[in-house]
């Protein structure tokens, strides 16, 4: 029993002083796609919050996971996070079953982005719109091809959905994290990418790739001219995604308590708010701050995906 309260003292003391050191933020994809953009931008604002440096570190590779089993082996004292989302924190699970961490290897720190999903395509494909698109895709079964961040990204589960929802033949060609797959769009090297918003949305505006539509149940702000994929014809196309920050299993309550309090900080900064909004994301809505909302998330999305990969293999 003293032992017990001399333990919980330790880590309220632990917690009292915490950070006294920079903290590492790891994401689990290559600079400049999705997830790093927003983990920089929040991570920023989160150090001003904490008053120590956010260091990022970009570990790509394998979905996501390698990033993941890299967080979960960290020592669960705060000053490990990693950036998640739907296709690394609950469809990996499906995809790969033999990975060495579990859900239950992280504790949800806070939802710090809604996102949402955008099929791209490049500037010169033949089609102009979804029923070009479509009758162009069954035409030529296969041959098309759409770029993602790698297997278990959510930018794999945007292009998942779309497949199937479409009932289309394509070829999905996974890279090290978005960016690279939107280079190549860009460059003609494939045909289109499945990419979010906070990615592709300047791209789209500068006429670098083409929409072709937002899985989202109303036009973005800064995409006026981009249908939802109800406005396109294809209702069943759904991509409305999230990042969330996680720590290891074990981590003191007060330290989780400490990084809520400096996430819920920074999403509601106008800084953070700002570039959002040019970014097409969403920050949280005040009562989607609690750890508890994004293990809620969590625990959908494994069942979510773990369906729509399942019934994807029939």
């Amino acid at each position: 029993m003293i032992f017990v309260s001399l333990l919980s003292l330790c880590e309220v003391a632990l917690a009292q002083g915490f950070p006294s050191r920079p903290i590492t933020m790891i994401v689990p994809f290559a600079a400049g796609g999705t997830s790093d953009v927003i983990a920089r931008v929040v991570a920023e604002q989160m150090s001003a919050a904490l008053g120590q440096p956010i260091v990022i570190e970009n570990v790509a590779g394998a979905g996501g996971s390698i990033a993941l089993a890299r967080a979960a082996r960290a020592a669960p004292d705060g000053y490990t996070i990693a950036i998640g989302n739907a296709g690394t924190s609950a469809a990996t699970y499906t995809i790969y079953p033999n990975l060495t961490f579990t859900p239950d290897s992280f504790t949800p720190i806070a939802m710090v982005a809604k996102t949402f999903g955008i099929i791209a395509l490049r500037k010169d494909f033949p089609a102009k719109s979804m029923q070009e698109f479509l009758s162009y895709a069954k035409g030529n079964p296969g041959k098309i091809n759409l770029g993602h961040a790698g297997v278990g990204s959510s930018n794999f589960l945007i292009c998942k959905s779309f497949v199937q929802a479409a009932g289309i033949d394509v070829t999905l060609v996974g890279y090290r994290g978005a960016a690279p797959a939107l280079t190549d769009a860009i460059g003609g090297q494939i045909d289109g990418v499945c990419d979010a918003a906070a990615s592709v949305a300047q791209p789209i505006i500068e006429k670098l790739v083409k929409g072709l539509v937002v899985g989202s149940t109303v036009r973005l702000a800064n995409l006026q001219e981009l249908p939802t994929s109800a406005e396109a014809g294809l209702p069943e196309f759904e991509a409305q995604g999230w990042n969330g920050l996680f720590a290891p299993k074990g981590t003191p309550p007060e330290i989780i308590a400490r990084l809520n309090a400096a996430a819920k900080t920074a999403v509601e900064s106008d800084a953070v708010k700002k570039r959002f909004a040019d970014l097409s994301t969403v920050a949280p809505d005040t009562n989607e701050h609690a750890p508890e909302v994004l293990q809620q998330l969590v625990t959908r999305d494994v069942a979510k995906y773990g369906k729509l990969l399942e019934d994807g293999k029939k």
